[in-house]
């Protein structure tokens, strides 16, 4: 049987696809009984959806004739999540799904009440597509990041305090230019109107967040894309941790698999050693688990005491 949740919204559209529905049949539809049916009936009344019903032996449900339905019944919060999940199935993150995403996407916007659609349809026409690197990590308040949305869809000078990577808070005067999601973060790409440059803010740092009513031309930014101007930001900063493998798997292997995230020297024809720098070395310890073969740890030692820590989870699991 589906959770609560999918089995309302199923009920919903099978309401909306037909005029009329028999208690029986709809309650066949859905998998359950009739008894937990009129409970989703109720349920579906509470979120404002106007249900009649039709009591006697063909007794049934139905959709108030005229009656036009209220907005999609979300928070905030959750109608950011649901446009960045879909759009970023548009991107393709789901091989089969791309198209279909688009279509759902452009469907559940035009449901949304007025206030969220235009912070949402910002987020998504502000938002540089950067390649499917996994679900965005916790932490960014989804007011925060629709209001710099707006910002730069609307040409609005931005302040806001900064956290910098060193427990530095500062206050920043910026014109935004756009949002990139990389690497499982969001950033802010925009003009520093103190430092007199381009930089890229990480949004989860980001704080009071509002634009000051005036409104600017758009700089010519130094790189391709918002994208490739994070991604260059990224590359140039230090790594605290420098890994070094011995893999018993050719380095043709290894380029195939993880490739983008490291570097394959051949020790001999089924034997290579892999080079790679990361912020975090339980994402080394995934990477490495995609090579699907053998490997044993040359540098750094506390890699090592990380796997063990990884491989006790696993084994109690």
């Amino acid at each position: 049987m589906a959770n609560t949740s999918t089995r309302t919204l199923r009920l919903l559209s099978l309401l909306q696809n037909h005029r009329y529905w028999p208690g029986t049949d709809l309650a066949e539809r859905l998998g359950v009984s009739v008894r937990t049916l009129r409970r989703d009936i109720d349920r579906l009344r509470e979120l404002g959806y106007p249900v009649e019903a039709h009591r006697g032996v063909d007794g049934g449900y139905e959709l108030a004739a005229g009656a036009a339905l209220p907005p999609l019944v979300i928070d905030d919060e959750e109608a950011v999540a649901l446009a960045v999940g879909l759009q970023a199935a548009a991107q393709g993150a789901v091989e089969g799904i791309a198209e279909s995403s688009v279509r759902v996407l452009a469907k559940v916007v035009q449901v949304m009440p007025a206030r969220l659609r235009r912070r949402v349809e910002a987020l998504r026409a502000m938002t540089v597509p950067a390649g499917w690197d996994g679900p965005a990590r916790a932490g960014v308040d989804p007011g925060v990041l629709t209001a710099v949305a707006l910002a730069c869809r609307d040409n609005e000078h931005l302040r806001f305090s900064y956290t910098a990577a060193g427990g530095q808070l500062t206050d920043r005067h910026v014109e935004p230019l756009r949002l990139v999601c990389l690497g499982r973060r969001w950033y802010l790409v925009a003009y520093d109107l103190t430092r007199h440059d381009w930089r890229s803010f990480r949004v989860d740092r980001l704080t009071t967040p509002h634009g000051t009513g005036s409104r600017f031309r758009p700089r010519d930014l130094p790189a391709a894309d918002a994208a490739e101007f994070v991604r260059s930001g990224l590359d140039n900063l230090p790594r605290p941790y420098m890994v070094e493998v011995l893999v018993d798997a050719p380095a043709a292997t290894v380029r195939e698999r993880i490739g983008r995230w490291s570097t394959a020297e051949e020790v001999d024809a089924e034997h290579s050693r892999v080079r790679m720098t990361a912020d975090s070395l339980d994402w080394a310890i995934m990477a490495l688990g995609v090579l699907g073969a053998d490997f044993r740890v040359l540098d750094p030692p506390e890699l090592l005491e990380q796997i063990h820590d990884w491989g006790a989870r696993f084994n109690r699991a």
